[in-house]
């Protein structure tokens, strides 16, 4: 989906705005500082001019480049890695995605995977309000069975909204979309058929979707209409009781702003049940607002485990080891924050005492899906000593952050910091794994297990959520768990932020153009 993902921000201190990304921004280059002085920019190789000069230049494409050229060395994380590249035969996005690193991880994966770029509009809309154009269904893309080449599932969907009023629900196989097959489709038309099908740009756009219900012995042809769906980012707070005492739950898909009020009213609700444990369910949060996981950690942990300790240090490239190179503001710890920060002041105003669960350890339902701030999240918690039970798979592994930066009506993204925790650890660029038998501090106590998209989220039997409660009774896994060793299953999810692309190597390819539809941050 996206899982509109995307990731995180900024360490938000209290009273800086939530993007801290003007357009443009200021800041000095690395390299020679070139004097544009009244004559047209130019690309000198080594040579990088003050990127605030060549700001909101919107109507020469070269300034436009060359102002990512600047920007980018001066304040991504890996700058010295950037070819520095002639702009002239690119376009700007073209040139954009050539300005990362090219190096591989110790593990030999790509070093940076989270770098894209979108319409300062449609950030605007999904970071404040969790708005996009669709349906309202998050889908999971994943290999199916011998000869099938790729099935797509629905994850979730959001309440009313196209999809959920159709009952397009979770364990829905999406057989095929304007006619074309989805599991086999393989040409450029079919594959263009299916992302504007899938992935609609406009408003009104309708679209014919052959569905299989789950547990449907037969298809079902439905036809929903794309609108402006509006992200609940809480959803499904509940309180299980069992023999051994109350176990909270809740779902919570994204670290957007209105995440704050969510969040809140739900806390507050397991807080009044006086629930004993809690499960998290975070297997589709891509990220977002680092201030939120910080907030949340602290509504699971209390004042206790939390007076005095840090959330989260962050640093960014070897030119500034004390500023941060966006605000100018020397850098300080994030803490975790014990009030409300008023990210929507219409929804729930600032410096409101956050309730607490004064919990010494946390359940956390976990897929590739869960990124960014979600694992900020789950690393800042072991940092303080809660005790952090993993179910599920991988994450994505993205211990980096950045500020979303508008420069002509687009918001850009590039690593421009890392995080660890109260005790110095944030080295999870493969992500965290669920382990019987932990011996890095990237493994955590936990069990292996594929998502289940054969019950609905929040059934004490579907198979997350169920391990959860075994291992609370049990301290270990139940039988259905797999061994470390095995490759997980990377499903991937999928949304506005994700397009199924044509590679000639595989069928399909997914491409977050957002990354946790939230990009940031974490």
């Amino acid at each position: 989906m996206q899982l509109l993902s995307r990731s995180t921000f900024t360490p938000l201190m209290i009273g800086t705005s939530l993007l801290l990304a003007a357009c443009g921004g200021g800041g000095s280059s690395g390299g020679d500082d070139v004097d544009t002085g009244s004559t047209a920019p130019q690309w000198v190789e080594g040579q990088f001019a003050n990127y605030s000069s060549l700001a909101n230049q919107c109507t020469a494409s070269l300034t436009q480049k060359l102002w990512l050229r600047s920007w980018s060395n001066d304040t991504y994380l890996w700058y010295d890695e950037i070819i520095d590249r002639d702009p002239a035969p690119y376009s700007v996005a073209e040139y954009f995605d050539l300005l990362k690193t090219e190096e591989l991880s110790d593990t030999g994966s790509l070093k940076d995977n989270f770098h894209f770029s979108m319409s300062t509009e449609e950030w605007d809309l999904l970071n404040g309000s969790g708005a996009s154009v669709g349906y309202g269904m998050t889908l999971s893309l994943r290999q199916a069975s011998t000869g099938v080449s790729r099935q797509v599932t629905v994850a979730y969907n959001e309440p009313d909204t196209p999809a959920s009023d159709a009952g397009v629900s979770r364990g829905a196989i999406i057989v095929s979309v304007d006619g074309v097959d989805v599991a086999t489709a393989n040409d450029s038309d079919s594959i263009d058929t299916l992302n504007a099908g899938l992935f609609p740009s406009d408003s009104g756009k309708q679209t014919e979707f052959v569905v299989r219900d789950l547990n449907a012995d037969t298809d079902r042809s439905v036809t929903l209409t794309a609108g402006t769906v509006v992200s609940s980012p809480v959803q499904n707070t509940k309180t299980i009781t069992t023999d051994s005492g109350k176990v909270g739950y809740l779902l919570f898909n994204s670290h957007i702003a209105t995440a704050e009020k969510g969040l809140y009213d739900a806390m507050t609700t397991l807080s009044n049940a006086q629930v004993d444990d809690l499960v998290m369910d975070i297997r589709y949060n891509g990220g977002g607002l680092l201030a939120i996981a910080s907030q949340l950690a602290y509504m699971v942990a209390g004042d206790a485990a939390t007076n005095n300790r840090v959330f989260e240090r962050t640093s960014f490239n070897d030119k500034y080891p004390t500023i941060d190179p966006v605000t100018g503001q020397t850098l300080t710890p994030m803490p975790f924050y014990s009030e409300t920060l008023g990210f929507n002041t219409s929804l729930l105003r600032s410096g409101v005492s956050l309730p607490a669960l004064n919990l010494n350890r946390v359940f956390v339902l976990t897929t590739p899906g869960t990124c960014s701030a979600s694992e900020a999240l789950m690393n800042a918690l072991r940092g303080i000593d809660i005790e952090v039970i993993q179910l599920g798979d991988t994450t994505c592994g993205k211990p980096y952050g950045f500020y979303p930066t508008d420069n002509c009506d687009t918001t850009y993204f590039t690593i421009q910091f890392k995080g660890v925790n109260d005790k110095g650890f944030g080295e999870y660029s493969d992500g965290f794994v669920p382990s019987t038998n932990p011996t890095v501090d990237s493994e955590v106590p936990g069990c292996m297990l594929d998502d289940d998209l054969t019950h609905a989220l929040g059934d004490s039997d579907e198979t997350l959520l169920s391990a959860a409660l075994y291992y609370r009774d049990n301290n270990s896994c139940p039988a259905t768990a797999t061994a470390i060793a095995r490759a997980p299953a990377k499903n991937t999810f999928i949304d506005p932020g994700f397009m199924l692309q044509d590679t000639r190597n595989q069928n399909v390819l997914l491409n977050n153009r957002i990354l946790t539809p939230q990009a940031m941050e974490q």
